[in-house]
């Protein structure tokens, strides 16, 4: 599934758990890597004083990606290195469109400073733009990262990108023959007392069980026969967050995008705020992603 993956750096990468884990991935695949840093040309520091700072900008980033290849090529990984400079989130995005990769993996934490280049906002712009799968990590030295996943959470309210994550998760589940948890959340707080609410959460909870049923019919024809059925009623990113800790959930392949009005159940922000939290790696489908 990803025999050619993306992994954007920055001064913090090398001893983070993100460069372990993408090697797992490797591996397992027999995938490439490419190390990519992107000299932050839209700083006013930069702007300011010109080439002499693109250049030590440049610098930097050989110096840093040279330090992730030493890990990789301990760890017996096959990989490749890049510098360019721009604007951080839409070059990585662009870059891992032209170059067709089929992962970009993402940390969601960067390094605090002047220096740094990677920090969660920029993680979650590519989120939102890239049309690649987008795998983030949360990068705590003390936290390790599960692979091969045993368990996947496939989150769904039936929508368009839904259904796009959903293909995505269930062959990734087929290939490592992991259980899939499907968990479709309803979204309460936006209803209230009267009649007319009571009707609107009775229609999201039948939207609930059809989006769950599409997934169990896709997971079949896949030949995906281990799977967990939940319904949960909440903040979605909370639910999504304490299911991935209560079942012991590997890792989260969810849309980044869903359904509007009442009846929502996953929206854009629902899939930044599981990033920002879940304590497992996540890989976002984004609704155009061929």
């Amino acid at each position: 599934m990803y025999e050619r993956i993306l992994l954007p750096v920055d001064e913090s990468t090398s001893s983070s758990a993100v460069l372990h884990h993408a090697s797992e991935l490797a591996h397992w695949d027999d995938a490439e890597i490419r190390l990519l840093f992107v000299a932050d040309t839209t700083r006013d520091s930069v702007t300011v004083v010109g080439n002499d700072v693109v250049d030590a900008l440049e610098r930097e980033g050989e110096s840093v990606v040279e330090e992730a290849a030493e890990t990789l090529q301990n760890l017996g990984v096959d990989y490749s290195t890049d510098v360019v400079q721009g604007n951080p989130a839409p070059t990585i995005v662009e870059y891992a469109e032209e170059y067709d990769y089929d992962l970009v993996v993402m940390p969601t934490r960067g390094r605090k400073g002047i220096s740094r280049q990677l920090r969660g906002s920029v993680t979650e712009k590519v989120v939102r733009l890239s049309d690649r799968p987008v795998l983030t990590a949360r990068m705590k030295p003390d936290e390790e990262l599960t692979f091969p996943y045993e368990r996947i959470l496939i989150p769904t309210d039936g929508s368009r990108s839904a259904k796009r994550a959903t293909s995505h998760g269930l062959a990734l589940a087929a290939e490592l023959d992991a259980t899939v948890h499907v968990l479709s959340v309803v979204d309460d707080s936006a209803l209230g007392f009267d009649v007319r609410s009571m009707l609107s959460g009775e229609e999201s909870e039948r939207g609930a069980n059809e989006a769950i049923s599409k997934v169990v019919e896709e997971a079949n024809e896949r030949g995906v026969t281990k799977l967990a059925e939940t319904i949960e009623h909440g903040s979605p990113s909370e639910s999504i967050r304490e299911y991935v800790e209560g079942n012991d959930i590997h890792a989260v392949v969810m849309g980044t995008t869903g359904r509007s009005g009442v009846d929502r159940i996953l929206l854009g922000s629902v899939a930044e705020q599981t990033v920002r939290s879940a304590p497992v790696p996540v890989i976002t489908v984004s609704p155009d992603e061929e």
